[in-house]
């Protein structure tokens, strides 16, 4: 389980998770360092688990490497999946041989920076800062979850939206309810039809959840016609968006509706 610090931090800065397989003197020193910065961060064993339970509100993972990097393969394959996934910012601390283990698993193009031990503490602190303001508060990219059975269609939206906004995908309804549960959204662009359960049944139950029913919904669908749009009228979504829509198109109506929020 996540140790959190008591520190409290009252700016609207991104979270940083220290992941380490051992409660190492330099990862607690590290943790020390930055709560004392208003930088708030918290200690995260090198388990699948513990690291999925500390992600609601991380924007950097530190991962602090240590002999034995070769035993958590299935670790750094969930590490390089959700820095992927989640456009989150990595930095890695460590020894030569130990980043080279690591870098056979997660592509470098997704590690932000690699630091060399003896470590210099005061130039991490500084990229550490600097990558904060970067991506936290009113920097932060929005996050867009995409739901649609169509896994071509789905992947092609998210090529177009990564860069711009954080990007979650599920391929239906009760898997992106599964996942808001734990991690919020600030916007889900929403197939209109699905098996199991359609569009706007999956609106419905977001819309009738506490948790969920502020979280604004855009449909996407392939029929234009007056009785399809006057269906979902009443759940109020955000937008209704034909799949003919390009690339641009989408930007800019996403770029509009988190602009007049």
């Amino acid at each position: 389980m996540a140790e959190t610090s008591k520190t409290e931090v009252t700016t609207d800065v991104g979270q940083v998770a220290i992941i380490s397989a051992t409660e190492s003197f330099l990862a607690k020193s590290l943790i020390s360092k930055f709560n004392s910065q208003d930088i708030k961060t918290i200690f995260v064993h090198a388990q699948i688990t513990a690291i999925e339970e500390a992600l609601e509100g991380t924007e950097l993972l530190i991962l602090y490497m240590s002999d034995g990097m070769e035993e958590i393969t299935d670790t750094l394959v969930y590490l390089k999946d959700i820095v992927s996934d989640r456009d989150l910012g990595l930095i890695l601390i460590g020894e030569l041989d130990q980043y080279n283990i690591v870098k056979k698993i997660i592509p470098e193009q997704n590690i932000q920076e690699c630091y060399m031990r003896p470590l210099d503490i005061d130039l991490l602190m500084k990229n550490v800062s600097s990558y904060l303001e970067r991506n936290s508060g009113e920097n932060r990219k929005k996050t867009v979850m995409i739901v649609d059975d169509d896994l071509t269609y789905m992947w092609t939206i998210r090529e177009w939206l990564s860069g711009h906004y954080h990007v979650r995908m599920a391929n239906n309804g009760v898997q992106a309810i599964s996942q808001l549960a734990k991690n919020k959204v600030d916007l889900v662009l929403l197939d209109y039809e699905m098996p199991i359960a359609n569009g706007p049944q999956v609106a419905a139950m977001l819309k009738n959840d506490s948790d969920t029913g502020n979280i604004p919904v855009m449909f996407l669908t392939s029929h234009g016609d007056k009785d399809s749009v006057l269906s979902v009228i009443k759940l109020e979504p955000a937008d209704y968006l034909l799949k003919t829509i390009d690339r641009d198109g989408l930007l800019k109506k996403l770029d509009d509706f988190f602009a007049r929020k």
